[in-house]
């Protein structure tokens, strides 16, 4: 069974090889309207879905109907996201998509026979504070322009997260809104941030007393490549908190590299870095591009898609490498909010960085998610959460935690600070900090000193950030 999906979006007006996810034609403030099943399921992964098998949600009867998609609904299916997007769908193509696609978690809303809207779920691993949780991706999600505003996403959102609870699914649901105002009323929060940079390379001079390391940097062929890629990722993506899981199929996305798709770029470059006993210990995979320089000509770029380093040394020998190519004036590169480059430069102004929310989690159960990840200090804390979208969370928690062991459970006990289910999406991986959101009103401390110690026992050591930009997850 595989959980990978292709597809279209426009990124900066450029077409591109990737999965709808999270965004799109969407959006309804209630859920009438749509018919399903009290009692039905889905089919089991791997089979197809008959089109008399309903998705498990509690929804209003009305002329709308709420199930998974059959096998040939698909087509139709397909096309109408794709349209919802603006964007056509060859035979190739939907060929492709269909062959990622686990139709048992496809969703799709019909009108007398013909799908309105969709949404799907495709089941990805997730490095976390402490260690590894599966989840679950929300991708391909989209309402037809003809019916809009009648609670079409709504009843899916409603769907899937019911379906992660009651089958004991994922705990965790994550997404890449293509418009950031509309997952909060489901529950998600912005919970990583990447950082677009742009490097001036002239002035990309580094501090002496940088520790290059002995190893070497190499360009390769992309068949010779990509197993020392899937090594150093495996190794660097189990410790970097946000990195998703690769199998093969996403590797084979990732590394896609047709003509039409290069916005006017050079084919991918691959420069793997080895240490001085030749084990490969990082990549970078980068084109060369152009950008108009001001005055009607143009200047040369390099486009960083994806840098990972296993240590220090080679992080620095990689963007030495990258700051060394000629006939470049620019590099840019979608890193972490704390990337090191800056702090490894003579003049750190040479890399201007802005900010962008990528992943947004939902906790679809959350004594479940909060005992799956470590914590910073120990701690013993009530939460009382509100929650009226999934209301089998909503009231108050105690979350215990010591030596990277937690447990979570419903309690009567009295609640140190409140806060709805988007907040603790937002904080679950580290990054943002509830400190921060409760100088926005958005978290309450109800007992003294409870705020400044759970903030700092959510917080990771290091940022985190998914190194795919706008692709999960495809990628």
């Amino acid at each position: 069974m595989r959980k990978v999906v292709t597809g279209f979006v426009h990124e900066n007006g450029q077409q591109m090889f990737i999965d709808v996810g999270g965004g799109g034609a969407e959006d309804e403030s209630n859920c009438a309207g749509v018919q399903a099943a009290p009692t039905a399921n889905c089919v089991q992964p791997g089979r197809s879905a008959p089109s008399d098998v309903l998705y498990t949600c509690p929804m209003t009867t009305s002329q709308f109907q709420l199930r998974c998609v059959g096998e040939q609904e698909f087509v139709p299916w397909a096309r109408m996201i794709a349209d919802t997007y603006g964007m056509d769908r060859s035979e190739e193509e939907l060929a492709d998509q269909r062959a990622a696609t686990d139709l048992a978690r496809t969703l799709a809303v019909f009108d007398e026979g013909e799908p309105v809207g969709g949404a799907s779920v495709y089941s990805r691993m997730l490095t976390v504070p402490g260690g590894v949780l599966p989840v679950a991706g929300i991708a391909s999600v989209g309402v037809a322009p003809t019916h809009r505003r009648r609670g079409i996403l709504t009843s899916m959102m409603r769907a899937q997260l019911t379906d992660l609870h009651e089958q004991r699914r994922e705990a965790i649901a994550a997404l890449r809104p293509s418009e950031a105002g509309i997952y909060g009323r489901y529950g998600y929060g912005p919970a990583t941030v990447g950082n677009r940079m742009r490097c001036d390379r002239p002035a990309m001079g580094f501090r002496p007393d940088t520790d290059f390391g002995d190893g070497t940097v190499r360009l390769q062929h992309a068949d010779q490549a990509r197993p020392l890629l899937e090594e150093i990722y495996d190794r660097v993506r189990t410790t970097t908190v946000g990195w998703p899981d690769r199998r093969t199929a996403h590797w084979a996305v990732r590394l896609a590299d047709h003509p039409h798709r290069r916005g006017g770029a050079t084919s991918l470059r691959f420069a793997v870095h080895q240490d001085h006993g030749g084990r490969a210990t990082g990549y970078a995979l980068y084109r060369h591009g152009s950008a108009p320089d001001g005055s009607g000509g143009s200047a040369g770029v390099v486009e960083v898609v994806e840098l990972a380093a296993c240590s220090r040394q080679a992080y620095a020998a990689l963007w030495r490498f990258l700051a060394g190519i000629d006939l470049v004036s620019r590099i840019d590169y979608e890193g972490s909010v704390d990337e090191p480059l800056p702090h490894l430069l003579v003049e750190p102004r040479a890399v201007q960085a802005a900010p962008v929310d990528r992943l947004w989690l939902r906790l679809a159960d959350v004594d479940r998610a909060l005992a799956g990840r470590s914590y910073s200090l120990p701690l013993d804390l009530v939460l009382d959460v509100w929650d009226d979208f999934c209301p089998w969370n909503s009231g108050r928690h105690r979350l215990q935690a010591e030596a990277g062991n937690a447990v979570c459970e419903p309690t009567t006990a009295p609640a140190d600070l409140r806060l709805r289910a988007a907040e603790l999406g937002a904080v679950f991986l580290g990054g943002t900090s509830l400190t921060a959101l409760a100088a926005a009103g958005l978290v309450e401390e109800l007992r003294g000193g409870a705020l400044s110690r759970a903030s700092a026992a959510f917080r990771g050591e290091r940022e985190p950030w998914y190194p795919g930009g706008w692709a999960f997850p495809l990628y």
